[in-house]
Parts: C-alpha cells; structure tokens; sequence
C-alpha cells in the first residue's frame, strides 16, 4: 500500500454538520465514510469519531475531538476552491461564508478576477478563486 496525505479537521462538536454544508455547497462532494461514538465510547455520543469525505476531488478526514484543545482553525491552513463561474464563485462564497469572518471581500485582487478568503461559522478558513 502506497502513503496517502489528507487535511485533517479536528472540531469540538459539529464535524458533521459542517460536513454537510461542505458537499451541500461545494460541486461533486460527498461523505465517503462517517463514523460515530456510540455510547460508553470515549467521545459525546454520537458525535463524529471519524469522518471520510471528498470535497470537490479533495480527500478529507475530520472528526470531534474527544478532548477540549487550547487551540481551533487558523486561516494559515486553508482549502483553496478554484470556481469556473461567477455564479458557482457567488453560491460557494455566499453559503460558506454565512455566519463566519470576511478576511478579503470578494474583489479583484490583480492576480484573479474575483477572490474572496474568510472563516466559515465553524472557523475553517477558505479561499475562494474564479478562474
């Protein structure tokens, strides 16, 4: 078996409700795998022990973390969505974006014609091109 490389998004509850707005909003995306604590387990029951997923043609694993961390998502790390029209840039930018933090408004930049990067409301950091 070759070594395989995927994002991992670790959440503190949520990990499937974000789930579900990624491949809800984001074109060819599904859940591949989900996988849930049951009861006695050492995670919340029925929270997302692990997470399989592909979003756009990206491998994705993410889960809710069992244990409270002194840290969350930093825009440093971020998912890159390359969009082939001003409609679908519009769509992913708009349903993404609710309720999360504006880090660029959607302009022209010089190197794209539109661009946009924010905080979704569960605090992972996207870019969002039109190419």
């Amino acid at each position: 078996m070759e070594s395989a490389v995927s994002p991992f998004l670790m959440f503190e509850g949520h990990c499937e409700e974000a789930l579900n707005l990624y491949i809800s909003t984001i074109p060819n995306s599904r859940i591949i795998n989900i996988r849930k604590y049951g009861a006695g387990e050492q995670g919340k029951e029925g929270s997302v022990m692990l997470a399989q997923a592909d979003i756009g043609g990206l491998p994705l694993m993410c889960n809710d973390s069992s244990v409270h961390h002194a840290f969350t998502f930093t825009p440093s790390s971020s998912l890159f969505v390359t969009c082939k029209s001003e409609a679908e840039f519009d769509k992913i930018a708009s349903e993404l974006g609710k309720g999360g933090g504006v880090l660029m408004p959607p302009a022209n930049y010089g190197f794209s014609r539109k661009f946009t990067w924010f905080n979704d409301r569960f605090g992972v950091s996207w870019q969002v091109n039109l190419a």
